[in-house]
């Protein structure tokens, strides 16, 4: 793709900027470990399956809850399984809520390449650079930080920021009107489906990583180009 059609990217976080399996892959299982020993009951098949979650392989499976969903939402589909399972309403909740922990933002994201020189020369390009992710705002930016790439960001835009998430185009809309950007020249970098769609919906571009969740074929027929890597671009 020629960048110089472009004003701005904006990056996916999770299986795009980091390794994604790393983060998450972690969680899941120290997460279906502490509701088994808090509710007595053996719940680890079920629960990665109504999560999305390949055991075998320690990989998110590309359209389920895990790989695109935020953190509130899976609270909610913790505690709706944990009904499935028998509990009430109120023990479910209270069950989840001894449990639940946030990976941690730091020690777990590995990156995918060198961000910050990546960052600095598409800087020196010209280029707006964004962040849209499912993921919730505090993590972000800590995850940002550690990253050493805060600086070089124009906007960050996250889960619990009050914008419709993917595949909703209003997070590419809301950073594009941010920036004074048009999101006809605007690109968006991820490696879900998710990303793809959210960029089609608000007339943006997409480019489709292999770093994440999503296989190359899926990824080639909802995006404009596939690339291995972000630091490729």
């Amino acid at each position: 793709m020629d960048l110089t059609q472009i004003d701005l990217i904006i990056f996916d976080k999770d299986g795009t900027l980091i390794d994604f399996h790393a983060m998450w892959s972690g969680w899941m299982e120290q997460l279906a470990a502490r509701l088994e020993a808090g509710t007595g009951l053996e719940l680890t098949p079920g629960f990665y399956a109504a999560m999305g979650y390949d055991a075998e392989a320690r990989r998110a499976i590309p359209d389920g809850w895990l790989a695109a969903t935020p953190m509130a939402r899976l609270w909610d589909l913790t505690a709706a399984y944990l009904q499935g399972r028998g509990l009430a309403r109120r023990e479910a909740v209270a069950a989840v809520a001894a449990a639940w922990f946030a990976p941690d933002p730091v020690a777990t994201a590995r990156p995918v390449t060198d961000l910050p020189a990546l960052f600095g020369r598409l800087k020196a390009q010209g280029l707006k650079l964004a962040v849209a992710t499912t993921d919730d705002r505090a993590p972000t930016l800590a995850t940002l930080a550690a990253l050493g790439v805060a600086g070089w960001l124009d906007q960050v835009l996250c889960a619990d920021d009050g914008v419709a998430v993917k595949p909703a185009p209003d997070m590419v809309l809301d950073i594009c009107a941010a920036l004074g950007v048009r999101p006809d020249r605007t690109v968006v970098v991820g490696d879900s489906l998710n990303d793809m769609a959210m960029a089609r919906a608000a007339g943006a571009r997409a480019i489709g990583m292999l770093t994440g969740v999503t296989g190359r074929n899926a990824l080639a027929l909802a995006s404009d180009a596939v690339l291995d890597s972000v630091a490729s671009l």
